[in-house]
């Protein structure tokens, strides 16, 4: 789990890029510039690991465009204690940012290889997210609730069960939409049944699918 000087200073021009485009939390800034993006992705695109980019991490799934984690991540507003449950755990990268930010995370995965694949890494790199696999439709009603809820694929529609698992006060970020682009959203949960709804932008993410996928 090589993390060379080339890699740390690839890391901190990346970071000042994600600064750039508007990122103003210096708390994610600097948990950009930490994590070593190359070891959550195939050797294949190590070379490309520090590009503001996104990249197939296989099972027809992505590793977030750096810039899209950030800006999901900032919209969260994450605060040090906060349990967080993550949908969509993919390479296992968000769920580390959230864990530098000082989130408890709980993470859901519906894809049995990736699943595997990430929290054998996520050991292996030093963080410790509580990974699972299931479907991220249904949530994890077990630990709930949670004071923030972050979705990381493109949801057709936004599961009454993730807002019920919510806590009043919390807040839910997610994508919106079934074609190629999506509407980033953010619901603040105001009461047990009561929700406001502020939009924010337009991003591609690949899509939130429906069912635990079979082994």
């Amino acid at each position: 789990m090589n993390d060379t000087y080339k890699h740390k200073g690839m890391r901190k021009r990346l970071a000042e890029e994600v600064r750039r485009k508007g990122i103003k939390d210096e708390r994610i800034i600097n948990a950009i510039n930490k994590i070593p993006r190359h070891l959550f992705m195939d050797s294949s695109f190590l070379e490309f690991a520090y590009q503001d980019k996104p990249f197939p991490i296989g099972s027809g799934q992505t590793i977030s465009q750096p810039y899209t984690v950030a800006f999901q991540t900032e919209l969260l507003e994450v605060k040090k204690g906060d349990k967080v449950l993550e949908i969509g755990t993919g390479s296992g990268y968000q769920a580390c940012i959230l864990e530098e930010l000082g989130a408890k995370v709980f993470s859901v995965e519906r894809q049995k290889q990736l699943y595997l694949k990430a929290e054998k890494n996520l050991i292996q790199i030093g963080y410790n997210p509580k990974v699972f696999y299931g479907d991220g439709y249904k949530g994890m009603p077990a630990f709930a609730p949670y004071d923030k809820i972050l979705i990381t694929a493109a949801a057709p529609y936004i599961p009454d069960t993730l807002l019920q698992q919510l806590k009043v006060g919390g807040r839910l970020v997610v994508p919106v939409g079934k074609g190629n682009l999506q509407v980033m959203k953010a619901i603040d949960k105001t009461g047990e049944n009561d929700f406001t709804e502020t939009e924010h932008g337009h991003f591609r993410f690949v899509p939130m699918l429906n069912k635990k996928a079979n082994d």
